[in-house]
């Protein structure tokens, strides 16, 4: 299993307040996280990156996991824990006050993967029967293209895109979706922030997955055409690609 993360600020905003990283249980099993931070000045900062420094945290003092059913119990158990620890610091921090994040997180095993997430950042699968978005976004445009009120190509480029229905760290509860799916050898996971997912098409995105280039060159063309689009959002993605040879971050 390889893996390569990445984070960039884009060209309009001035602070990065997108958090990503990939973490290794006690038995070396992986987990890649995305959280895109919102909320006040500088508040949005602080809730992604606590919510990856935390997950990092709860996985470094984990055993292995050894079913689907564990890994989702896994992610539910400490996910929620983060969400108490995220909303009881923005009642405790006026400077936090509304602060919330998006989150994907995948367990990544020999065996399966499982996907939890909450909010409109995205985990896509790469595999033998092409490429397609495993997650559906918590975002109010996605609602309306899901009861026929607008076509997804009208959302592409609705006003209100950018509003997000969950997020993690704004209730004292909060619900998320999980999903487990097989992956097979040469298969590849990508997790982003919609800094990615909105300024780059589906197509563009599989054609750069799909290429010959290292890990490491993808996740850099991405996040370059990324900011070519535009830029005016942050940009960050991990890459997990299933293969027999060693990893590289």
């Amino acid at each position: 299993m390889k893996s390569f993360f990445l984070t960039n600020r884009g060209k309009v905003r001035q602070i990065n307040e997108d958090s990503c990283g990939v973490y290794h249980n006690k038995d070396g099993q992986v987990l890649a996280v995305v959280a895109d931070g919102m909320g006040g000045h500088l508040a949005g900062d602080v809730a992604s990156q606590m919510t990856t420094s935390q997950l990092q945290s709860f996985w470094e003092a984990s055993e292995k996991i050894t079913t689907s059913e564990s890994a989702e119990a896994w992610l539910k158990e400490h996910i929620s824990k983060i969400n108490t620890n995220l909303y009881k610091h923005s009642q405790e921090n006026d400077e936090c006050k509304g602060m919330g994040t998006t989150v994907v997180a995948a367990i990544c095993t020999d065996l399966f993967t499982s996907v939890a997430h909450i909010g409109d950042s995205r985990c896509y699968l790469l595999n033998s029967h092409g490429f397609q978005q495993i997650t559906e976004d918590h975002s109010l445009v996605n609602e309306l293209v899901r009861s026929g009120h607008i076509s997804k190509e009208d959302a592409e480029h609705h006003p209100r895109k950018n509003v997000v229905l969950r997020a993690l760290g704004t209730e004292t509860q909060v619900q998320m979706d999980l999903k487990t799916i097989i992956l097979d050898e040469g298969d590849l996971l990508l997790i982003c922030s919609d800094g990615l997912s909105n300024k780059v098409s589906e197509a563009e995105l599989k054609d750069i997955l799909e290429s010959d280039d290292s890990i490491e060159k993808r996740c850099e063309k991405l996040v370059q055409l990324a900011n070519d689009h535009g830029g005016e959002d942050n940009i960050t993605l991990v890459i997990v690609e299933y293969t027999s040879e060693s990893e590289g971050e």
